[in-house]
């Protein structure tokens, strides 16, 4: 016990930590992905389709959008935290270049935000608008 008014140490806890005795809980939850890679100029007609066949491969994909030197792909990933869905997006365009032709282009920048905060910001007017129409469009 603690005498009164006696300072106590702050100790920061890992994600995922669990107390003496506790059985960790898994339980995924839904995060929002925006993707975005670059590079040199590329076929726009190789761009879609490029874009199409990682879409029929990664069903959960909600959108890409595309110019001939960069793309945005946004879609939901079912993950235990944000460092698990950060990392299956990180792998995706480069698992994917060889089987869907994709660009030779890299990622310039990842977003991955929990389903709630998705949601506040649509609520607020402000971040992404929700994916409409579903599919590969140009910029």
């Amino acid at each position: 016990m603690r005498a009164a008014g006696e300072e106590r140490a702050l100790m920061s806890v890992a994600a995922g930590d669990t107390y003496e005795g506790e059985e960790p809980v898994v339980q995924p939850r839904l995060w929002h992905v925006t993707l975005s890679v670059s590079g040199e100029e590329a076929p726009l007609k190789e761009v879609r389709r490029g874009l199409e066949q990682l879409a029929h491969d990664h069903p959960f994909l909600l959108t890409s959008r595309y110019a001939n030197d960069h793309a945005e792909i946004r879609y939901w990933e079912e993950a235990r935290d944000l460092h698990d869905a950060a990392a299956v997006a990180l792998r995706l365009w480069g698992e994917h270049r060889q089987t869907a032709k994709l660009p030779p282009w890299e990622i310039v920048g990842l977003e991955v935000i929990d389903r709630e905060t998705y949601h506040q910001r649509i609520a607020e007017g402000y971040g992404p608008l929700p994916a409409t129409p579903v599919g590969v469009h140009p910029f």
